[in-house]
């Protein structure tokens, strides 16, 4: 028999918001020391992600990280065209996020590429950064 906690009077699963604790990441000390929660936590989770390749690693999921290998050696106006739905694709897999939308391209050289976005969460909007490698 399964259990029945959790469910209403109509038998309705009810389902509860979690908060979006995370622990808070020190790159230049590469150390965790404490935890963070909105705002904050919802732009290491977008660093996080953008810094996975998805399908690389088996503790993630497929739905975790972007996809950004095979663009390697692809014609710059195909990765112009191609980046932003990738990225909103990895992004938005998180139920924080609404929409990811005012991408900016900036050629670095001839194998690079920096791209400036607005990612709009249920915390207010979010500027963030990527830089590719073509």
């Amino acid at each position: 028999m399964i259990p029945l906690s959790g469910t209403n009077i109509n038998g309705n699963i009810a389902v509860e918001k979690q908060p979006s604790l995370s622990y808070k990441m020190r790159l230049e000390k590469e150390r965790i020391e404490r935890t963070v929660d909105g705002a904050e936590a919802v732009k290491q989770m977008i660093y996080k992600t953008l810094m996975t390749d998805r399908y690389k690693f088996e503790i993630y999921d497929w739905n975790y990280g972007v996809e950004l290998d095979d663009l390697t050696g692809k014609p710059k106006e195909f990765v112009k065209a191609e980046l932003p739905r990738r990225i909103e694709d990895a992004l938005i897999a998180d139920d924080r996020v609404n929409e990811v939308t005012d991408f900016e391209f900036t050629d670095i050289d001839k194998t690079a590429l920096a791209v400036k976005f607005t990612v709009k969460t249920i915390f207010g909007d979010i500027e963030a950064e990527k830089e590719v490698s073509i």
